[in-house]
């Protein structure tokens, strides 16, 4: 008889709460925002191209000579006692080579309680996975088009089991300065796991998303929409607590529509002031919003809100995020300018 659970799949349950495809791939983690500025505008905004040396962790392709010596530390005290934070820095070598960044993930999964198959305490474990990126950025000729890429190495410990993987991500963006309107697209986790849990070679977490946003003429706003996980479609499932009875008890399962599938890939978001010391963020994903909500009760799923503040050489960043009535979710940055 076996002596131990196999806590693998329990793993395999909890990391699928922060998917963004759900229980079909390992290393869901890659795929968690990765700062407080991204997570109050929706949690996918991947067309900033400017100090934020964060950015350059999700879209490779926005690492630029204004995050030159830009060092950011970011943490998230996340749902169930789960916390993960990513620092970032970038260092520009010369204004021909462009920039190189260097960014690390990581979460902390906290301590469990193991038991045997007849209950019998086992002692307590933990688990935790991590990834390091080397990303690189450049103009591509003269145009107005950018690409970059990010090399990451990821590990993982849960229980007793290890597993290293490593992955690319890609990034292309088009900026016209004229107009202030940024366009791009991502790539994230082409890769595979050199070692796995346990000897079955399981998909990364591969997405696909497509950004724009634009500074609007007159007014200090920044309009954001991304449309994500655009390699699955459609990426909606019935919920059978949304089930219908007829008189008769028959039961008619909900219906994800054309509709409801285009807005569950959408995410907005406005930045106010996105230029100057002070900044004001908010943002709202449809996908966390419908999948979320609870029946007939308004807890504002899906939105997410926080500001920026400047002093000196640091930024400080604040965003609450909405998940359910239940349980939400507080993100702290600060950025610190080290030139």
């Amino acid at each position: 008889m076996l002596k131990r659970i196999p806590t693998l799949l329990i793993f395999t349950f909890i990391t699928s709460t922060f998917a963004q495809v759900g229980g079909e791939s390992t290393y869901q983690f890659l795929n968690l925002v990765s700062s407080p500025r991204q997570a109050a505008l929706g949690g996918k905004v991947i067309t900033n191209y400017d100090y934020d040396v964060t950015a350059g962790l999700y879209n490779p392709a926005s690492i630029n000579a204004e995050m030159d010596n830009q060092l950011a530390l970011n943490y998230s005290s996340y749902l169930g006692g789960i916390s993960y934070g990513t620092a970032a820095y970038a260092y520009t070598w010369d204004r021909r080579v462009q920039t190189f960044h260097i960014g690390v993930t990581y979460i902390n999964y906290g301590s469990f309680d193991g038991y045997d198959l007849d209950g019998n305490p086992t002692g307590t474990f933990t688990g935790g996975e991590a990834a390091l990126s080397v990303g690189y950025a450049k103009q591509l000729g003269r145009t107005d088009f950018y690409g970059g890429v990010n090399v990451k190495l990821i590990t993982s410990k849960l229980e007793q089991y290890n597993s290293i993987g490593g992955a690319l991500d890609l990034g292309l963006m088009y900026i016209d300065e004229r107009s202030s309107f940024h366009a791009s697209i991502v790539v994230r986790n082409l890769g595979t796991q050199f070692k796995t849990y346990a000897g079955t070679n399981e998909k990364l977490p591969l997405e696909v998303d497509l950004g724009l946003s634009q500074a609007l003429e007159n007014v200090p706003i920044r309009w954001h929409l991304t449309f994500e996980n655009l390699q699955k479609w459609p990426i909606g499932v019935s919920n059978p607590a949304r089930a219908t009875s007829d008189l008769d008890g028959n039961q008619t399962q909900e219906k994800v529509g054309f509709l409801n599938e285009t807005l569950r890939h959408t995410i907005v978001g406005a930045e106010l002031f996105p230029e100057r010391g002070f900044n004001v963020r908010i943002g709202y994903n449809f996908r966390r919003s419908e999948e979320l909500r609870i029946l007939d009760q308004r807890d504002f799923s899906g939105l997410s809100f926080g500001i920026g503040i400047k002093l000196n050489k640091m930024r400080f960043s604040y965003t609450h995020a909405r998940y359910s009535s239940a349980s939400n979710t507080n993100f702290f940055g600060l950025q610190i300018d080290l030139q």
